[in-house]
């Protein structure tokens, strides 16, 4: 199963959807150009073509495997590692003065849905790097900060987080995990996290787990957890005990799932006693104690908004296959006798809604995700303090439905590239079924879509009576206004129009919807209508993309803006109308609160 990065497209919403200037202009980038971003995305995509595409089919047939010399993972991951460590692709987006290329968020955007495009497995091990170098350089204290990102930016070092426990998923009040301190100041951990992705593994030479765990006499609940940074293998003199000593953390088992096989799932254990430095596995604290889950809020934020970009590459890997097989596969006339019989089945109308939906979603999604990516930019660097507070507030209310709806989308998007294939789409050898288990559970980690929905509401829409989330449709409305200012020229534009119209209304009300009945202390109905909102949000702004794209391709002259086009509209009929039924549901939602039966 071949892959080509879609870089028409990526380089589609970098010059026109995306105010490259603005990036441009932001202190300390006054090295970045167009050119240069084009170029690292070019050598990115000859990277991932020639290293990691092939790597997807052997990553679900050959899982990785827990050995007596740790976890062993599917055979070429090392080889397409050590490319990706020598061309420096670990530290793309971060700060130079921790050793990083300092790159935009959105380059990193863009790199990482084409990693996980070309095998989704192999590129969850450098995000789950990612979330840990950002947490440090945000959290960690100088001494850390200077023993473990130099080797993490690398790829060296890699890391990950841990959370779970089989008792505490969701609700992490229940984490039992203990760490006791120690007169110099270390602490040690015992307990059992689950659910671990790369918890061990043979890629990297060390790996820094980030665990949530509660001191002895820490208070019950969320309040009393601390985040500890634990080293497989010690970094430094630890009294008596060498550096490089193993620590006392193990796998003690890889899950057995349902997809994204070549990605190890580990049980870790922490303190059996089973490591070269003693009982208790030698962790350090990250920031102050009892601040855990804000710290780690860092760690899943970063996470989660990469998850997202998983979820936008695969459903790009499932729409490229389902396009290529459309092209090749003949069965059926033609039902305008264009063709000749048997006729490729691109060409019969359903199956060409399939695919433009598939586009449509696939592209809306690519669009917005990336704006994200740039108010992050913003966020990080505009020169302006109100100004970056007012861009990361942007930020962190997209980051949820960018998550949620990204990990739907694709959901619907792999569905879709079954039912294109027919048959075919059923049997294994064709590779269309492992792109839906593959990312099936992109909507459940690094929390659920309706975790990333009620704190969208909960946090983003009802704590400021709806200003944030009303403040999104100020630059829709101006998209609005070019449309129907060209529409008598270009009637499509009022179509697309009239349904971004309705969308935005539908928005709106839901908003109000959501805040009278949160006022009227209908919290159950408010809940019940999370996710339908964080649905109808996606569509709108993947609308909004899709508008200010069909105004740039209004007098297409090539295939690319004529295709372009052609998804706009498409967006309009078949995906903006969601919008309405998604608002219609979040109005009923006391009626459904009040028949619950649970």
């Amino acid at each position: 199963m071949t892959y080509q990065v879609p870089r028409a497209d990526i380089q589609f919403v970098f010059e026109h959807l995306i105010d490259l200037p603005a990036l441009f202009n932001l202190p300390g980038n006054e090295e970045l150009s167009a050119d240069l971003l084009q170029a690292v995305l070019d050598e990115a995509a000859r990277y991932i073509e020639q290293e990691v595409v092939p790597l997807n089919r052997k990553a679900d047939s050959e899982p990785p495997q827990l050995t007596e010399r740790g976890v062993q993972t599917t055979s070429g991951f090392l080889a397409a590692y050590q490319a990706f460590q020598q061309a420096g692709w670990q530290g793309l987006q971060h700060d130079a003065e921790h050793g990083g290329q300092g790159l935009p968020k959105l380059v990193g955007a863009a790199v990482g849905e084409s990693m996980s495009a070309a095998c989704a497995a192999f590129a969850l091990c450098p995000v789950l790097t990612d979330s840990v170098i950002e947490t440090l350089i945000l959290a960690g204290t100088p001494e850390q900060q200077a023993l473990y990102l130099p080797s993490m930016m690398t790829g060296a070092w890699a890391g990950t987080m841990n959370l779970t426990e089989s008792q505490a998923g969701s609700d992490l009040s229940l984490v039992q995990s203990v760490a006791t301190l120690q007169a110099d100041g270390s602490y040690r951990l015992r307990g059992e996290k689950i659910f671990i992705s790369y918890g061990d593994h043979d890629l990297a030479d060390n790996i820094i787990h980030l665990v949530l765990a509660r001191t002895p006499d820490a208070p019950a609940g969320v309040g009393g957890l601390s985040l500890f940074l634990v080293p497989q293998y010690l970094a430094k003199a630890q009294g008596d005990l060498p550096v490089g000593a193993r620590n006392d953390v193990v796998c003690a088992s890889l899950e057995h799932k349902m997809g994204l096989h070549g990605s190890p799932t580990a049980v870790m254990r922490y303190g059996d006693n089973e490591g070269e430095v003693g009982a208790g596995a030698i962790g350090y604290l990250v920031g102050e104690l009892h601040q855990g889950l804000s710290y780690m809020f860092i760690t899943m934020n970063a996470a989660r908004y990469a998850i997202a970009l998983q979820g936008l590459g695969v459903a790009d890997r499932a729409l490229y296959q389902a396009e290529q097989y459309a092209a090749e596969r003949r069965q059926g006339p033609d039902l305008a006798g264009r063709f000749p019989s048997p006729v490729r089945i691109q060409h019969h109308p359903d199956v060409e809604r399939m695919l433009q939906t598939m586009r449509a979603l696939t592209e809306g999604t690519r669009a917005f995700s990336y704006h994200a990516a740039w108010l992050k930019d913003m966020a990080l660097k505009h020169p302006e303090a109100a100004q970056r507070e007012a861009y990361q507030r942007q930020y962190e209310f997209f980051v949820p439905i960018v998550k949620g709806f990204a990990t739907e989308m694709v959901n619907e998007v792999s569905s879709l590239g079954i039912q294109v294939h027919g048959g075919m789409g059923f049997i294994e050898e064709t590779g269309a079924a492992q792109y839906v288990r593959d990312s099936r559970v992109f909507s459940i980690y690094e929390g659920t879509t309706a975790i990333q929905a009620n704190d969208l509401v909960g946090r983003k829409v009802i704590r400021d009576q709806g200003q944030q989330a009303l403040a999104v449709l100020a630059p829709i409305d101006q998209t609005l206004a070019v449309l129907q200012q060209q529409a008598a020229q270009y009637p499509v534009l009022g179509v697309i129009a009239q349904n971004l119209e309705h969308a935005c209304t539908a928005y709106a009300q839901s908003i109000e919807q959501l805040i009278a009945q949160n006022q009227e202390q209908q919290r159950r109905a408010v809940f019940f209508g999370s996710v339908p909102f964080l649905m109808l949000s996606g569509v709108l702004l993947g609308g909004w993309m899709m508008a200010r794209s069909a105004l740039l391709c209004t007098q297409a002259q090539t295939d690319f803006m004529r295709k372009k086009m052609s998804t706009a509209v498409c967006y309009a009929v078949y995906v903006l109308p969601r919008a309405q039924a998604y608002a219609q549901s979040i109005q009923g939602g006391p009626l459904v609160a009040q028949y619950s039966t649970h």
